[in-house]
Formats: structure tokens, C-alpha cells, sequence
């Protein structure tokens, strides 16, 4: 067996996606096993080529695995807990990087100062596994169980778990109401604690209470979703990479974390990012929106908004 450690969330699993499909490709006559939380599996099943999902939740109970395996790879983080939470399950061959505090010298430093996706690519290299970084395109989820999805939406995200990492609910009920007056059918989505968030979202950009779909879909739903979107629009969370991995539309809206460290590709038109972060900015009072969120102007939205769309346009047009 191999054993991936990965439990954290949607964002963190599509950007390990070139780095499991590398795995899968190294040893293709073993059982691959994931440790992540359970509520991941609609999209680890998007993800292909994982055999098995062990429930993890955090690291702070033994992996339930039964034999030792042969290969644990850390794609979790940099260690002590996760290294140690991976030898206590005694494999023959540990793949992460160095850290002296768990007793580990093997393997590359960390680097604090790279992309998400270039990370666990460079550390699988460091024990020559080759891995492809553009290898983040996710299945397209089955229509089976999913049935009256719209398509052709554009989908909304106003939330993230990080407050900090949330544009104003104002700037996203006056983005909401401007995409609707230019023809777009706008659906708000988000987590069940999100909910509240995305009605008051709809209810000033003078939406329908059936266009929020927060805490209304499981992330089999959501990735069909936005596998079907015309447009997304979020900050930097799950949904934007979900984006990536099926090629929609996005614009991305960071901050305060930059996005060289967790941005899409930039060599992808159809995929925005807008970041303010280079000003030199004030002191936070850990209140709301940080300043670099709140820095981005609802032009600057609608602007990369149209460019993107203008990218789909052309790109169609070449190819038909």
C-alpha cells in the first residue's frame, strides 16, 4: 500500500492532484490509499486513481490503515506532527520533507516562498518521482444523483472560512446586480455556515431567495456546478480551484495570501487573478475584509470579468 496524507480541504486536495496522479503512475500495481476527511470522497472520486479514503480528520489520532505500508508520502505539511503521525504507522519508505524536529534529515527543505502545487511536485522529484504540475484537470462528475442542475450559471462564492480572505458583501451584491443587468444568470454558492452570508449577498443585489444555493449542495453538486459554469467569481478558496480543474471561466480574488503561492496557472487566460497586495498597507485590526480584499474595486472586477469572457469568445472562435 501506499499512504498519502493529505487531510485538509477542497483547495488542498486539487492542488496535491499532480502529485497523486505521480504517485499513482510510480507504483500503478499498488493499493493507493488517502488520508483525508471522509466528506472529501465526492471529489476524491474526481480525482481518479485513489483506491481507498481513510477518514482523517486531523492529526491527532492514529491512522486506522492495518498493515504497515510500503511507500507514506507527507503531502500534508512540513512536519513534526504529520512525519510522526506517518512513522507511527511503520512503512518500509517515508517520502517528505527534512525536519530535524521529527527526526527526519532525509529529503528537500521547505520553502516557505513557492506555489502550493510546485511544493509537493518538487518533493515527489527529490526521490525521482517526476511529476507534472498542469496535471490538475478534475473528471467531469456523472449525472447520475445529480439531476435539474443548471448550467450556463454564473456562480458567486462570497465566502471563505478565513474571514480575512472575504471581498465586502457589498462589492459582491453590486457585482451580482451588474453581471444580472448584463444577462448572466448569478446563483450565490457556500457552505452551510456560508448560508446567511450568500442570502444577504442576494437580497441586496435584489436576487431571488432561489438563487442561493449555500449550504443547498454537496461538493458533488458543486463540482458539477462549476464543471457547467459559465463564470466564477470567489476569493481564494475550494471553488477557484475547482475552476481550474475544469477549465471554467474564474476570476480569482486574493488576499492577504499572495497568489504565487496558491493561484491558478498564469499561463491560463480564461483563469483571473487580481491581488493588491504589493502596497505597503496599515495595520489590521483583524476586523472583516483584510485591506488587501477590500483594496479591489468593483471596476477592476467587472473588467477582468469581461476580459475573461472575451478569452472564452476568441478562443471558441478559433476553434470552430
Amino acid at each position: 500500500m501506499i499512504l498519502v496524507l493529505r487531510a485538509l480541504g477542497v483547495g488542498d486536495l486539487v492542488t496535491a492532484v499532480p502529485a497523486l496522479r505521480a504517485l499513482r503512475a510510480a507504483y500503478p500495481a499498488r493499493e493507493l490509499a488517502l488520508a483525508a476527511p471522509a466528506w472529501l470522497a465526492p471529489l476524491v472520486d474526481l480525482v481518479g486513481g485513489v483506491d481507498r479514503l481513510v477518514d482523517t480528520t486531523g492529526l491527532d489520532r492514529p491512522l486506522r490503515i492495518g498493515s504497515p505500508p510500503r511507500v507514506a508520502v507527507n503531502l500534508h505539511g512540513r512536519g513534526p506532527q504529520s512525519h510522526r503521525l506517518l512513522t507511527a504507522t511503520r512503512p518500509a519508505r517515508l517520502i517528505a520533507f527534512a525536519n530535524l524536529d521529527a527526526g527526519w534529515a532525509d529529503g528537500p527543505a521547505w520553502d516557505g516562498d513557492e506555489h502550493e502545487v510546485d511544493r509537493w511536485c518538487r518533493l515527489l522529484s527529490w526521490y525521482d518521482i517526476p511529476a507534472d504540475r498542469a496535471d490538475l484537470s478534475l473528471r467531469r462528475p456523472g449525472s447520475a444523483g445529480l439531476p435539474g442542475l443548471p448550467s450556463g450559471v454564473t456562480l458567486l462564492h462570497p465566502g471563505s472560512k478565513i474571514p480575512a480572505k472575504r471581498w465586502p458583501a457589498e462589492r459582491f451584491a453590486a457585482l451580482a446586480r451588474a453581471l444580472t443587468d448584463q444577462g448572466h444568470r448569478v446563483l450565490l454558492t457556500g457552505s452551510a455556515d456560508e448560508r446567511a452570508l450568500a442570502a444577504r449577498v442576494a437580497d441586496a443585489a435584489g436576487l431571488t431567495p432561489d438563487a442561493v444555493l449555500a449550504g443547498r449542495t454537496d461538493l458533488g453538486a458543486l463540482a458539477a456546478l462549476v464543471a457547467d459554469a459559465r463564470l466564477v467569481v470567489s476569493g481564494d478558496t475550494g471553488v477557484a480551484h475547482l475552476a481550474t480543474g475544469y477549465g471554467t471561466p474564474s476570476v480569482v480574488l486574493f488576499g492577504p495570501v499572495p497568489p504565487a503561492h496558491w493561484g491558478p496557472p498564469p499561463d491560463r487566460p480564461r483563469h483571473r487573478v487580481l491581488w493588491a497586495g504589493e502596497a505597503d498597507w496599515p495595520s489590521w485590526d483583524g476586523v472583516g475584509s483584510h485591506p488587501t480584499m477590500a483594496a479591489l474595486r468593483l471596476d477592476e472586477v467587472l473588467a477582468a470579468v469581461a476580459e475573461v469572457l472575451r478569452v472564452v469568445r476568441v478562443s471558441g472562435a478559433v476553434a470552430a
